[in-house]
């Protein structure tokens, strides 16, 4: 199954954080040589202690993971803006409530083997990637921005996805990194599950519908707040772009392995 996971419960899924930063250091690290932080056998960084957002899969008891993504507003400090600035021109402003980030996605593929033998490593992928964006177009997220290795643009195409690359650049691994931005919204979602012919959604939200207004869930009442702080914003002095990030975050409440993106 594919749940997100938020501030407000990071204790009740601790373990499954624990093998995702566990994970994390088997593909960026050791696998892929990236100079990432690594603490003993996990691999995590200052973000993490942003309260991210994580989509994970993993099996119908909660226990085991098999893949991980992190989501970050852009309107908050970021990877892409931190560290990869050098994959995409100075020219592309990636800073809106509605486009968010999508960082460290991985699967394991020895887990998976393990318990799904009849799943392909690449259709696993695939999998993991249409759930994101159906937990992207469920909280209102336009687009997703991502670094990622040219290897990896064939397993978007085949997913179904769409994606402008924005740039890449050299010196952060083996392989270049690239830039790209990719379109959320209903049409990529058919399109996505037509191509990999999956007829039921994969993520089930577990908090109270959109309908039940007076219960939203925390992603959701961040995008609302950051859309109302933009609106504002294009009412007044335009912020510097970089200050703004900053002050939004602070305010938010608080193979074996292979890699689709950084």
């Amino acid at each position: 199954m594919f749940i997100l996971v938020q501030a407000h419960q990071f204790d009740k899924f601790s373990h499954l954080i624990d093998q995702s930063f566990v994970l994390r250091k088997r593909v960026f690290a050791d696998r892929l040589g990236w100079k990432v932080a690594v603490s003993g056998e996990m691999e995590k960084d200052l973000y993490d202690a942003l309260n991210p957002a994580y989509l994970f899969w993993c099996d119908d008891e909660g226990k085991r993971l098999y893949g991980s993504v992190r989501l970050m507003p852009t309107t908050g400090p970021t990877l892409l803006y931190d560290v990869f600035w050098k994959t995409f021109p100075n020219s592309c402003d990636l800073v809106a409530p509605t486009i968010w980030e999508g960082t460290r996605m991985c699967i394991d593929e020895d887990a998976i083997g393990r318990d799904m033998p009849g799943l392909r490593p690449d259709r696993a992928f695939c999998q993991l990637l249409l759930a994101l964006c159906e937990v992207a177009l469920d909280h209102g997220i336009e687009s997703l921005v991502s670094n990622y290795e040219p290897r990896v643009k064939r397993l978007y195409e085949r997913a179904g996805a769409e994606l402008e690359e924005l740039g890449r650049a050299t010196g952060y691994g083996r392989f270049p990194v690239c830039c790209g931005i990719f379109e959320v919204s209903a049409r990529i979602l058919m399109q996505m599950r037509t191509k990999l012919q999956v007829a039921e959604p994969l993520y089930q939200r577990s908090h109270p519908t959109r309908q039940q207004k007076s219960q939203p869930t925390a992603l959701g009442a961040m995008l609302s707040e950051l859309r109302q702080a933009d609106i504002s914003d294009t009412q007044s002095i335009q912020p510097d772009p970089v200050q703004s990030r900053s002050l939004v975050m602070a305010s938010w409440p608080s193979p074996g392995s292979s890699t689709i993106n950084p």
